[in-house]
């Protein structure tokens, strides 16, 4: 070897040495991520932000596989049901490439509602998070004849009694003083309707139906299954008050976030992030059960109208947090409590 092409090599061991490696590279520390579950509930984020950065996380699935961000916000995509929530949740809090220690995660997307609280578009912050999938179940065709619910708590005998048992996951109440924030902040937005939501809910005799949507705090029920109906919204309603004697009320119906919270706990648990920074939105794209004479399961497949505007306020809701926290960072940044 020459002393020139000695040379030539040292320059480009030189240059090289210079590129910071993956692992070398210093943490992201978004103010807020912002999770959806799917790409309806994730595209206003992308069409109305400006976020031109990418960070691809090992273990997001291969359709979903980055982060969409800015200097203060990303947007993720789960994909849909428990599994699929769960380990996107936990591969983005064991992600060494991000910092979540300090941020605010959004978890928001669209949900079934039920009429007695809410309409289509409605716009609801979580206050508690309960696991409808958590329990045994006889069918009604199966069980005694006395039984007035097909739902029995984890190791309890009979309907309506507390359950003997605890996977641990079925309850999450979230931090109260950061769900007020997100009210105050919010309450005034104004929410997308449209004409053919207005033209299915007048359907309705409940009057939280029939009104125009509105943002509210209320408690969302998870499962795995898309269940749909009156006689098992209102075991789930039961459900969800008894396990949480009675500071529950259920309206929204989605298929992830008890697991999503689990997984994030468990980051928590890890010193990796903060669950009292942790809010959850759900916005209403359907009714949970029929209009009075309408067939349960024509309610089922119809098409309501809410579902335009619930992917719309699901973005100007929580943007509108989003925007809040960004800004007043100063208030943010220790996190929030009650005074």
């Amino acid at each position: 070897m020459t002393p020139t092409t000695l040379s030539c090599s040292a320059a480009i061991v030189a240059a090289l040495s210079a590129v910071p490696t993956l692992a070398a590279a210093e943490t992201f520390a978004p103010k807020v991520l912002v999770m959806a579950m799917f790409e309806a509930e994730a595209a206003p984020w992308l069409k109305n932000l400006d976020l031109p950065n990418t960070i691809t996380v090992p273990g997001l699935p291969k359709d979903h596989d980055a982060l969409s961000c800015n200097a203060d916000l990303c947007v993720m995509t789960t994909t849909m049901g428990y599994a699929n929530a769960a380990s996107s949740a936990m591969a983005v809090g064991f992600s060494d490439q991000l910092d979540l220690s300090q941020t605010y995660v959004l978890i928001t997307g669209i949900a079934g509602v039920d009429p007695e609280n809410g309409t289509l578009g409605s716009a609801a912050w979580a206050d508690h998070v309960v696991d409808a999938g958590l329990v045994h179940r006889i069918d009604s065709r199966d069980a005694p004849s006395d039984w007035t619910s097909q739902i029995v708590e984890l190791g309890a005998k009979v309907p309506g009694e507390k359950p003997g048992w605890t996977a641990g996951s079925e309850v999450f109440t979230l931090n109260p003083a950061l769900v007020s924030a997100a009210m105050d902040a919010t309450r005034d937005v104004e929410l997308a309707d449209s004409d053919d939501a207005a033209a299915y809910r007048a359907n309705y005799t409940q009057n939280a139906a029939k009104g125009a949507p509105q943002v509210m705090v209320c408690a969302s029920v998870s499962a795995d299954t898309y269940w749909h109906g009156d006689t098992i919204a209102q075991e789930v309603a039961d459900h969800t008050a008894l396990l949480t004697d009675g500071a529950a009320d259920y309206c929204m119906s989605q298929m992830e976030d008890n697991a999503t919270l689990t997984a994030l706990k468990r980051a928590a648990e890890a010193g990796r992030l903060d669950m009292d920074r942790v809010a959850i939105l759900r916005t209403a794209s359907n009714f949970d059960r029929a209009y009075d004479g309408q067939d349960t399961a024509a309610s089922l497949s119809a098409t309501s109208g809410g579902f335009g505007p619930a992917t719309e306020n699901a973005f100007r809701v929580g943007n509108a947090f989003a925007a809040l926290v960004i800004k007043d960072w100063d208030r943010f940044e220790e996190g929030v409590t009650v005074d």
